[in-house]
């Protein structure tokens, strides 16, 4: 089909749009000059929290006759400095560790199968490794005078706003106080924040497998809004996403397993992670607390059994005991937080009331069955390193992933490919959680993304729309929240236990630039999609602090695709900037049902000759 019969089948299938808004996305026209009035707020301002989220949502959309508010120009004077520390706090350094020292990686595509990987116990080398593939820098970029770190982590602009942390006991083999430690990239070490008492961590970590840590995510709301303004709530969130997906994923390097622990309040998240202390962050950039998780290794440890179990635990909480956190608090802290910017500027407020009116202010008392002592011992313990010698090792593909910057406009990839890819995405969730595959049995919630894809270089597809319903069960009410004269025939040649939906037939390339902001890397890419997140339902139903948990989710799904695209032999980049609404009108959603919450593209790289690759710690021995 042509792209005029594209816009054709537009027009004919979608009756809720009118003529003009379909020219304005038809990829045979340039985008039209009569443009919608945009409204600067909702009114009557509510007091009800899910209000007050979807007025943010609504009013930092982009739209094609403008943009979100943003400051409109870099001050560069007053970049934020992309590096926390806390002077005064102790600095343990991890030791740098190269490719073939252990813990050795397991190959990329034996991760997914975590019978397979090798056990590893919690030592410095272990926690070491888990940084380096979680947070940790992954190379330098240098052009003329300037240098700028990647980290394995993606992050929106490469600005990085998301801060790690870790909660540790006193663990044998492991020579750390019992504490809380801030993971500082730079110097791949560990600032203690906080000693805690052995005892009251015992207490913390009892109703958890032996061998557990907590590991903890807050945002620099700043670092975002220095250049993108209004929008940056959205962008912080995303990136939260991400570091949980590089978490999980660098914990199944070392057979570790991962949960949310999304029952805590936030106020208790604050409380530990020491975000709530007005007299260490008194005149520097605050950090959100975001959200914490438990880890700990399971199964085998090179042949010896590892004890996980303690008792007859079963089950374990998605929650932590505020009181024991609070008595914990009680305790001596360890330096002051570094400004990262000179002068702000423009404060935008906006921010400060999304975050507050997304607070999760109650306790959820969840809980997740652990796997049965038969699913612990791995009876193909070695079978990463002595059954499969084929493709790249995890390390190798974490530590190479980057964000494309431009596409070539050229690069094709397989039916096969693509299918792998949506497979990938797929949570299980109709699995107990921790037997849903990695990274998805992090995530204690049914999904609530959903993928718009447009379709241009995969051989044995017909270019063109397709949708993804990540949860075949919710396929019918998602065909009913958008144009019922959409057509949604089965993907000719895909797997079964893909929902995966044909909707039209064409060239959907300038589609795809048009409502991505202009962006060419939406339709040079062999293929680009929308997330699509069941969203004012969802929201009424859990309640306002499910806005960021979505956004948690489009970013997960994310860094997902991030590696399996460097898997494949292509690349990916996250778009957050994107005509909100336009993108709805593709499929005319009914009302606030669906949004668009983050866009993503693959294809074949350009690289920029102009630009230097050096190594993340030159400065530093590895030992």
């Amino acid at each position: 089909m042509s792209q005029g019969r594209l816009c054709e089948g537009l027009r004919s299938r979608s009756r809720l749009l009118s003529f003009s808004q379909l020219c304005r996305l038809c990829p045979t026209n340039t985008m039209a000059t009569e443009i919608p009035l945009y409204r600067e707020s909702i009114e009557p301002v509510s007091s009800d929290p899910v209000d007050r989220v979807i007025r943010y949502h609504v009013q930092t959309k982009h739209h094609f006759n403008r943009y979100a508010r943003a400051l409109g120009y870099l001050d560069w004077a007053n970049q934020p400095d992309p590096f926390r520390r806390f002077e005064g706090a102790p600095l343990v350094s991890l030791p740098l560790l190269r490719p073939d020292e252990e813990p050795v990686s397991p190959l990329y595509d034996v991760i997914y199968q975590s019978s397979s990987v090798p056990y590893q116990p919690v030592v410095v080398q272990t926690l070491s490794r888990f940084f380096e593939f979680a947070l940790a820098l992954s190379a330098w970029k240098k052009a003329g005078e300037s240098e700028w770190p990647l980290r394995t982590n993606p992050s929106s602009g490469n600005l990085h706003p998301t801060e790690g942390y870790v909660v540790m006991p006193q663990i044998e083999g492991l020579d750390l106080k019992p504490g809380l430690y801030h993971y500082a990239p730079r110097e791949h070490g560990l600032e203690l924040r906080a000693e805690f008492p052995a005892e009251q961590m015992a207490r913390l970590l009892a109703p958890f497998p032996r061998g557990a840590f907590l590991f903890g995510l807050t945002s620099v709301h700043w670092r975002e809004a220095w250049k993108y303004g209004e929008r940056a709530f959205r962008y912080c969130n995303h990136d939260v996403g991400h570091a949980i997906g590089s978490a999980r994923i660098s914990a199944a390097t070392l057979g570790w397993k991962m949960a949310l622990l999304d029952g805590t309040s936030q106020e208790t998240v604050a409380t530990l992670l020491g975000t709530n202390r007005v007299e260490d962050f008194a005149g520097v950039e605050s950090e959100h607390p975001d959200c914490l998780a438990v880890m700990w290794p399971l199964g085998n440890v090179k042949g010896e059994t590892l004890e996980v179990k303690r008792g007859k635990l079963t089950e374990i909480p998605l929650f932590i005991d505020p009181a024991v956190v609070k008595d914990l608090a009680e305790c001596t802290w360890y330096g002051k937080p570094n400004r990262l910017s000179g002068e702000h500027g423009v404060h935008w407020d906006i921010i400060d009331e999304v975050a507050e009116a997304s607070w999760k202010a109650q306790a959820d008392r969840l809980t997740i069955s652990l796997p049965t002592n038969s699913d612990l011992i791995s009876d193909t313990l070695h079978a990463s390193r002595e059954t499969n010698d084929a493709g790249s090792s995890a390390g190798q593909i974490i530590r190479q992933r980057r964000s494309a910057v431009s596409f070539d406009g050229k690069t094709s990839i397989s039916a096969a490919t693509f299918f792998r890819m949506m497979e990938r995405v797929l949570p299980r969730a109709d699995r107990p959680q921790l037997d849903r595959p990695m990274p998805w049995d992090v995530w204690p919630y049914e999904p609530a993304i959903h993928l718009l894809l447009f379709v241009h270089r995969v051989e044995g597809l017909t270019p063109g729309l397709y949708f993804l319903a990540r949860d075949p069960k919710k396929l019918s009410s998602i065909q009913q929240s958008m144009n019922s004269e959409l057509t949604w025939t089965s993907t000719p040649g895909c797997p079964e236990d893909l929902s995966l939906c044909w909707l039209l037939e064409g060239d959907a390339k300038k589609l795809a630039v048009q409502v991505s902001c202009h962006q060419d890397i939406a339709g040079d890419s062999a293929f680009s999609f929308g997330m699509l997140a069941e969203f004012e339902g969802r929201l009424r139903e859990g309640g306002a602090w499910w806005y960021p948990r979505l956004f948690w989710e489009s970013g997960l799904l994310g860094q997902v695709l991030y590696l399996e695209a460097e898997a494949a032999g292509v690349r990916a980049t996250g778009i957050g900037c994107f005509f909100d609404d336009p993108v709805h009108e593709i499929v005319a959603v009914k009302g606030l049902s669906f949004q668009s919450l983050y866009h993503f593209t693959i294809g074949g790289p350009v690289e920029d000759g102009r630009l230097m690759t050096l190594p993340p710690y030159s400065n530093l021995s590895y030992r």
